[in-house]
C-alpha cells in the first residue's frame, strides 16, 4: 500500500514538472517570437598605423606637447603595449612591416630584408621588386612592385579569405614596400609615391589604370603644395628644449642646396622640382594621411557589411631621422606635426564612421640609434663603422689564403655574404672559409659577436641574442655569418642616424590599440612585434596568418 502511494505522488510530481517546463518552454518561445540577430561583431574599420623608425620613447619624449587628439588620445582612451620588442635581426623596414601584419618572422616569411643576397644567385633582390609588373600611374621602374617575394600570409589576406574577399584591403605608403607588405597578397590595392613623376602610383599586380579619384589626387600636385609653404617650427624654436641646437652639423644632414640644417628650410627654393623631397619633411605623413582620407571617402571604407581594412605607413618620420638623428629640433618638429596630423585624422574618421566604430592599432617597423657622435661628445661609447673598408680588407686576407677574389659580396644587414659560385668553382672548404672570417670579424674592436647562423645553438652568446638570429636567419636569403656590433655602434655616416640592430634604441616599438572593442590600460610584461597580427585576428574573429608564431595579447582585448 506505501508502495503504491509512493508511486502515484513520483507520478505526479513528474507530470507537474514536465508541465511546468513546457509551459516555461512555451513562454520562451511565445516571448521570442523572431530570429536572435546573429550577426558577428565587428568594427566597420580597422585601421593599422606603422610610423616608421619611431622608438617607443616617442610617446612620452614629447608628450608635454602632443594634442589631447592624438598620441595622447590613444594612450589615454586606448590599450598600451610599453614593452613590445621586436624578435629578431636586422631590424629594417621592410622586415618589419613584414612581420607586423604576418605575425612571422624572416625565417619563415622570407623578406630578410630591404634589400637581401638570393643565396643560390649570388644577385641582390630588392623587397617587393617584381618584374613581371609595371608602373601604373607613371613609366618609371618604381612601379615594378608586387608582394610576390612575401612567402606567408598578411592578416590583411585573413580578413580578404574570412569574408569571401567582400573586405576591401589597401595599403598606402610614401614607401613602395611599406603599402605593398602590410596590403599582403590579396589586397584591392597598394599605393606609393614615385619621385620621378611626383604621383601617388601602383603596379599591374594590383590593377591596370589607376582610379579616377587618385588621379585626381594626383592632380592638385600635393607634394609641390606642400613644399611650396616652406618648412618653419610648429611653435618658437627656443621651446624645443628636448633638442640639440638647431645648427648642429656634427650631428645632422642638410638638404641638398642649404647652406645649413637650420630653421627656417626654405622647401620652396630648394625643391626645383624634385618632388622626392617631401620625403625628408613632416608633410609627407601630412601628405600621406591626405590620401588615406581620400581612399575612405571614394572607396567607401567602412560603409560596408563587412569589416574593412586600411594600411598606412607614416614614412617621412624615418628620412627625417636618417637624415638628422634623434636629438634634432627637425626631428621634434615631425612628431609634433605628426601628432596633429593624427589628431585631425582621428576627428575624421569619428565624424565620417562614428566614434567607437572603428579600431586603430599604431606601432613602429623599427626605432634608431642616437647620433654617434652626439652619444661620443657626451662621454657614451659609441660610433660609426666603415663595413665597406672592412669587407674589403676581408676580402683581401681571404684571398691571400684561398686564391679567390671577392669571396665576400656583400656586408649588408650586418651579415657576412659569400659567393656561393665561387666557392663551387674553386672548391673552397666553406667551414674552414667561415672560421677563419669568424676569427678576423673578432678581432675587430667594435664588433662583439661573430656568429656562424647554421650554429648558433651552440654559440657562447646570450640567449635573446641566439633567439633573434635564429628568426632573422632565412636560410634562401640571408648571409652566412651574422655580425653583431656592440652597443652603440652601427654601420652608416657621420651625420643623422640609422637602425638595423638588437639594442632597445632599435628592437623597443610603441604598441597601442584603440577603438572598438578595446579596453583601456596599458601592459608591461613582454610583448612582441608578431603579437600584432593574432591580436588584430582574434579581434576580428579571424584565422591568423599562417606563418603566424606570435600569441594574441589578451589584456588589450575588451
Amino acid at each position: 500500500m506505501k508502495i503504491k502511494v509512493l508511486l502515484t505522488l513520483t507520478f505526479a510530481t513528474a507530470v507537474f514538472s514536465l508541465s511546468a517546463q513546457n509551459k516555461k518552454v512555451h513562454t520562451i518561445v511565445t516571448r521570442y517570437p523572431n530570429p536572435v540577430n546573429t550577426d558577428l561583431p565587428r568594427p566597420k574599420l580597422m585601421v593599422g598605423l606603422v610610423v616608421d623608425q619611431m622608438r617607443w620613447d616617442y610617446l612620452y619624449r614629447y608628450y608635454d606637447r602632443y594634442l589631447a587628439g592624438g598620441f595622447k588620445r590613444m594612450l589615454n582612451e586606448g590599450f598600451t603595449c610599453e614593452n613590445t620588442l621586436i624578435p629578431y635581426i636586422p631590424t629594417v623596414t621592410a622586415i618589419g612591416h613584414s612581420s607586423i601584419y604576418t605575425g612571422s618572422v624572416p625565417a619563415i616569411h622570407g623578406i630578410a630584408g630591404n634589400d637581401f643576397i638570393v643565396q643560390a644567385t649570388g644577385k641582390s633582390m630588392y623587397c617587393t621588386d617584381d618584374s613581371t609588373v609595371v608602373a601604373v600611374g607613371s613609366t618609371s621602374k618604381a612601379g615594378q612592385m608586387s608582394p610576390r617575394n612575401l612567402l606567408v600570409s598578411t592578416v590583411t589576406d585573413e580578413l580578404r579569405l574570412a569574408t569571401n574577399f567582400r573586405s576591401k584591403v589597401i595599403g598606402i605608403a610614401l614607401k613602395d614596400r611599406g603599402g605593398i607588405l602590410p596590403g599582403g597578397h590579396a589586397a584591392n590595392a597598394a599605393y606609393w609615391f614615385d619621385d620621378a613623376n611626383g604621383a601617388w602610383i601602383s603596379s599591374t599586380y594590383y590593377m591596370t589604370e589607376l582610379p579616377a579619384w587618385v588621379k585626381d589626387f594626383n592632380a592638385s600636385k600635393p607634394a609641390e603644395t606642400y613644399l611650396k609653404k616652406d618648412w618653419n617650427t610648429l611653435y618658437p624654436i627656443n621651446t624645443y628644449v628636448q633638442s640639440a641646437a638647431d645648427n648642429s652639423p656634427k650631428y645632422e644632414g642638410k638638404f641638398a642646396g642649404a647652406e645649413a640644417p637650420t630653421f627656417p628650410i626654405k622647401t620652396s627654393e630648394l625643391y626645383k622640382g624634385r618632388a622626392g623631397m617631401i620625403r625628408s619633411t613632416p608633410y609627407g605623413n601630412s601628405m600621406t594621411l591626405d590620401l588615406a582620407k581620400a581612399a575612405i571617402e571614394n572607396e567607401k571604407l567602412g560603409a560596408g557589411s563587412v569589416t574593412d581594412f586600411l594600411a598606412v605607413s607614416l614614412s617621412s618620420t624615418d628620412y627625417v631621422g636618417h637624415q638628422f638623428g634623434p636629438n634634432s629640433v627637425e626631428a621634434e618638429d615631425t612628431y609634433l606635426r605628426l601628432d596633429k596630423d593624427l589628431a585631425a585624422f582621428f576627428t575624421y574618421l569619428d565624424g565620417k564612421l562614428g566614434k567607437g566604430n572603428y579600431t586603430v592599432f599604431l606601432s613602429a617597423d623599427h626605432g634608431a640609434a642616437h647620433n654617434a657622435n652626439y652619444l661620443i661628445d657626451h662621454k657614451i661609447p659609441a660610433g660609426a663603422w666603415k663595413s665597406s673598408s672592412l669587407q674589403t680588407r676581408l676580402n683581401t686576407i681571404l684571398e691571400d689564403k684561398y686564391k679567390a677574389k671577392g669571396l665576400v659580396l656583400s656586408l649588408d644587414n650586418y651579415q657576412v655574404n659569400f659567393s656561393n659560385a665561387i666557392i663551387k668553382k674553386e672548391n673552397i672548404n666553406v667551414e674552414s672559409l667561415k672560421y677563419d672570417c669568424i676569427q678576423f670579424l673578432q678581432q675587430e674592436p667594435e664588433i662583439a659577436f661573430a656568429v656562424d647562423m647554421q650554429r648558433v645553438q651552440t654559440a657562447t652568446i646570450p640567449d635573446e641574442l641566439r633567439t633573434r638570429i635564429q628568426n632573422g636567419y632565412n636560410i634562401q636569403n640571408s648571409g652566412t655569418i651574422q655580425i653583431i656590433l656592440k652597443p652603440g655602434w652601427y654601420s652608416g655616416g657621420q651625420t643623422g642616424t640609422t637602425h638595423g640592430t638588437w639594442n632597445p634604441y632599435d628592437a623597443h616599438i610603441p604598441l597601442v590599440f584603440m577603438g572598438w572593442g578595446i579596453k583601456h590600460g596599458s601592459l608591461t610584461r613582454e610583448t612582441h612585434m608578431t603579437d600584432i597580427a593574432p591580436t588584430v585576428a582574434e579581434l576580428l574573429h579571424i584565422q591568423a596568418p599562417n606563418g603566424n608564431i606570435g600569441t594574441a595579447i589578451g589584456e588589450v582585448l575588451r
